[in-house]
Formats: structure tokens, sequence, C-alpha cells
């Protein structure tokens, strides 16, 4: 199989986010939190305004790895840990990348084994989460 992955390799998107999208997406994934949906109930927490739910942000990190990977082979996610440092507001643009830590070819498992770290960046450019993860990359799934 042809490599795919490499290690320093970095990838990474764009994504604006806006409050009927974050509303939308939680109220999708259960999330009944009204910190995701009611301006005036966020308006009065820590946050100030509405801010997307982790399970939306996780989402976008972890579906960039399908995209990226998926223009030139198959990929199937073996494993991710994100924290959780900054919130993430449901107005902004935030940057989500990637870097390729390590590739090991795995003939038993049919590829490459690439592990990952990752982060989602606010619209200051701090980091709002901060990911790992492990993935296979091959010709088949």
């Amino acid at each position: 199989m042809p490599v795919t992955a490499f290690p320093r390799e970095r990838f990474s998107s764009e994504v604006t986010l806006t409050p009927s999208l974050v509303s939308a997406y939680a109220e999708g994934a259960g999330d009944t939190n009204p910190v995701h949906h009611d301006a005036r109930f966020a308006a009065a927490t820590r946050y100030g305004r509405p801010i997307a739910s982790g399970t939306h942000t996780t989402a976008l990190l972890l579906g960039l790895t399908a995209s990226h990977y998926s223009k030139s082979a198959a990929m199937v996610g073996l494993e991710f840990w994100v924290r959780f440092r900054r919130p993430i507001y449901a107005d902004e643009t935030i940057r989500l990348e990637w870097l390729v830590v390590k590739v090991t070819p795995n003939a038993k498992l049919g590829g490459d084994v690439v592990e990952l770290r990752g982060r989602i960046q606010n619209q200051q450019g701090k980091t709002a989460l901060g990911a790992k993860g492990r993935i296979l990359v091959t010709d088949r799934l």
C-alpha cells in the first residue's frame, strides 16, 4: 500500500459557527443544555453567550481526519482523547488542525496506524480543545 500519511504532516480547516447551527447540532445529539440553545439563559452564565457543545466541536475535529484521508485512502478511527480548555462560542470562526506524530505500518491491520495530535483554536488563536488520536489508514476497510 502506498504511504498516505507521513510524520510532521499538518492539515487543517476553518469552520464558522452560528447560533442556529450550534443549537440544531445540540438538539440532534440529544443535548438539551440551554447554554447551547437559549441566548438569555447563556447570558446569565459564566460564558455570557451561547457556546457550542463538546460533542459538536469534537465531531468537527474528528470529521476532519476522515475528510482528509478519504481523499486518497480508507481510514477508520481507533481511539481519540480530548481535553476541553476554553469555551467555543456559537458565533465564532474556529480553526481545526491535526499534526501527524508517528506512522507505524501494521501488517495485521493491513495499513498504517497513524498517531495524531490536534486542536481547535478560537478566534483569538487560543487553544480551546486539545486532542490526541490513533487512526488506521489503509486501501481497504
